[in-house]
């Protein structure tokens, strides 16, 4: 590829896949989206999973993936080591489960932010809750890497309830809607809940983001400008054109932006939606075996021995893929035994 011209804000564009590249601190990120169909009284699908492949169904047949599930689709008990998850459920409902005694159901716009740590085992189920209608789930995963200080931190997960994260909403010149949603990171004044204590995120100087951006037909937005040392890229995953500053930008594209200076948006003729991950490289070695993400071969090979030796605490739920009740609510028990409910 070319180099850009000095006044052009795009860096790069890369084919949005499946994950989704991303640039140091993250790791990658997946963008699930399924038109499930009714629910069925074990609150899976209330449709034949005939032609599926059960435990690894990826395939996005009929609009929709059981992904690992084979009653319930979902990703039913995996571990990890040494990363966050970042978990933004769009629409839908996410089960959560975990080797710590923690649970949670959360959707509608909340967020969960995992700590994995030195080691947890969980289960991220998608209930299909509505029996008479289809029950649509989109939900975004970001994997932030860990430094080597905090790789080995205690696991710890936060809530991020929906009614607790900032939208900003800033109308351009020609009053066309820019609506602008603050997970991590600050714009302006709006400043979500904090992350987790040992998180790349909750060090002042990171310069960590992660928001959604919507775009009217039409509608310009300036992003204010990130470090210079940051990098910024915006993923454009739904619309039709997106110009950043001179450039074009067609949908399915992940876009890396200059940092140190503003961004430029100018939409086309659809409405427009993009993904913003942005931070400060943690600039150390990346060893990763599947769900363990460390800085050295044999530290993957001491968090195999480690998870085959310990399980991480051990499952104490009565199925891999555990769900709550269909009238459960949105709700956190964390491994102290704190409940948090959410905002109805």
């Amino acid at each position: 590829m070319a180099s850009p011209a000095p006044d052009d804000v795009v860096l790069s564009t890369q084919p949005l896949g499946f994950p989704w590249v991303t640039a140091d601190p993250f790791l990658f990120c997946v963008h699930h989206d399924d038109a499930y169909p009714a629910g069925n009284d074990a609150m899976g699908p209330a449709a034949s999973l005939a032609g599926r492949n059960l435990g690894m169904d990826f395939e996005g047949k009929d609009g929709w993936r059981m992904y690992h599930g084979d009653v319930v689709p979902g990703f039913p008990q995996h571990p990890h080591r040494g990363f966050e998850t970042v978990t933004v459920a769009r629409r839908g409902f996410i089960d959560h489960s975990d080797s710590l005694g923690a649970t949670a159901r959360f959707g509608r716009g909340d967020c969960q932010w995992m700590t994995a740590g030195k080691g947890v085992v969980h289960a991220e189920m998608f209930p299909l809750l509505s029996r008479d209608a289809g029950n649509p789930v989109e939900l975004f995963q970001i994997w932030l890497n860990l430094p080597r200080a905090d790789k080995m931190a205690e696991p710890h997960f936060s809530m991020l309830w929906a009614d607790r994260i900032p939208t900003v909403r800033r109308p351009d010149a020609d009053g066309r809607d820019v609506a602008i949603t603050v997970y991590a990171g600050r714009l302006g004044e709006a400043t979500p809940p904090a992350a987790p204590p040992r998180s790349w995120a909750s060090r002042p100087d990171t310069d960590v983001a992660i928001w959604t951006i919507k775009l009217a037909p039409g509608a310009r937005c300036e992003l204010p400008a990130c470090a210079p040392t940051s990098n910024r890229t915006l993923y454009l995953f739904r619309g039709a054109e997106v110009r950043f500053g001179a450039r074009a930008v067609r949908p399915g594209l992940a876009v890396r932006v200059r940092a140190g200076a503003p961004t430029t948006l100018h939409n086309g003729d659809a409405e427009a939606e993009l993904l913003l991950l942005q931070g400060r490289p943690i600039g150390e070695p990346v060893v990763q075996y599947g769900p363990f993400v460390m800085n050295t071969p044999a530290e993957i090979q001491q968090a195999m021995i480690d998870y085959r030796r310990t399980q991480f605490g051990g499952w104490p739920w009565p199925s891999d893929g555990p769900v709550h009740a269909r009238d459960a609510g949105r709700f956190a028990i964390h491994a102290d035994g704190e409940r948090e409910d959410a905002a109805a």
